[in-house]
């Protein structure tokens, strides 16, 4: 795979380098985009800071809306604007979940560029969030944020199909706010946690239990993320005994994936109760996130804000 990995390494510097250049064209679309994403494949956090963003710039008066390609849905006309009732299998897990969470636009569109122009077409946002959207040039941007599991980036280090990497380390350089998910790290001083909340059960979200109800026996836990061994660390961290049961990343789950015989509990992310609501049974029950992040984060993107609005 070495010989792939550097070909695909490369390619990815040369079509920077068009897009830097002006040989490829990248969009304006006349408001502020602020970019979330990562160097790698895999969950590193992305969502849960798309939606604390979001809440966070709603409550200083700000409009955003976020977009995203609808990775895993099966929409066939874009863009498309996901409300709390289109489901999961039509957009993908992530932007229904973030359109259930939030009370601002999310849409998705595989154009990003056509997505935003909708959007700001119609009126609808101060700003644009851009989810998982760090590889996709095309759309103009003003602050570009990544997020790193760690200093060591991920795995080996190497690019596409011999390592994680969708780009080289070096790319960091070049990007206006980094957060790492360790505490301490050498790279950034922008941080970031994500931590279990309470549980609400899936056949009735106003039926909430802390974690701590479940610590008398062994519970069922499911997670079909980009880091599954993450939500099964945070749930033995909290003092759960789990069963684990892990899955691919935007798995498609069956009622026989999260029907057990023992009549234990099911818990599971709110990412993966998305797409098991409909046949979920008392049983089952989903975790919500807490998210810590540092305030240093919500100033940087003000700032971006406020000198998009200065220069017009």
């Amino acid at each position: 795979m070495m010989p792939l990995s550097l070909l695909y390494c490369t390619v990815m510097i040369l079509r920077r380098e068009a897009y830097g250049s002006g040989l490829l064209k990248a969009y304006r679309i006349g408001k502020p985009v602020i970019v979330i994403g990562n160097l790698s494949v895999g969950g590193t956090g992305k969502t849960p800071l798309v939606i604390w963003l979001a809440n966070q710039l709603a409550r200083k008066g700000i409009r955003p809306a976020v977009i995203s390609r609808g990775y895993g849905g099966r929409a066939k006309s874009f863009p498309l604007l996901v409300n709390a009732e289109t489901r999961a299998a039509m957009t993908g897990d992530e932007p229904a979940m973030m359109a259930r969470s939030l009370g601002c636009p999310v849409v998705i569109d595989p154009d990003r560029v056509a997505a935003a122009n909708w959007l700001v077409e119609r009126g609808l946002c101060d700003v644009i969030l851009s989810d998982d959207g760090l590889q996709h040039l095309a759309l103009g941007r003003d602050l570009e944020i990544a997020i790193i599991s760690s200093d060591k980036i991920a795995g080996n280090g190497l690019c596409l199909p011999a390592g994680p990497l969708r780009e080289n380390k070096s790319r960091l350089k070049s990007i206006g706010v980094v957060i790492s998910r360790e505490k301490k790290s050498a790279l950034t001083a922008f941080t970031m946690d994500l931590l279990p909340g309470e549980c609400s059960r899936l056949d009735n979200p106003a039926m909430r239990l802390p974690l701590s109800a479940f610590w008398k026996s062994p519970v069922h836990a499911i997670a079909g993320i980009g880091n599954p061994e993450g939500f099964f660390c945070s749930l033995r961290t909290a003092g759960l005994e789990i069963i684990p049961h892990p899955f691919p990343d935007h798995h498609d789950y069956t009622p026989v994936d999260i029907s057990f015989a023992d009549g234990l509990p099911v818990i599971m992310t709110e990412k993966d109760a998305i797409k098991c609501s409909e046949f979920a049974t008392r049983n089952h029950w989903a975790v919500t996130t807490r998210v810590e992040v540092d305030e240093g984060i919500l100033i940087a993107v003000l700032e971006k804000i406020e000198e998009f609005d200065r220069n017009g």
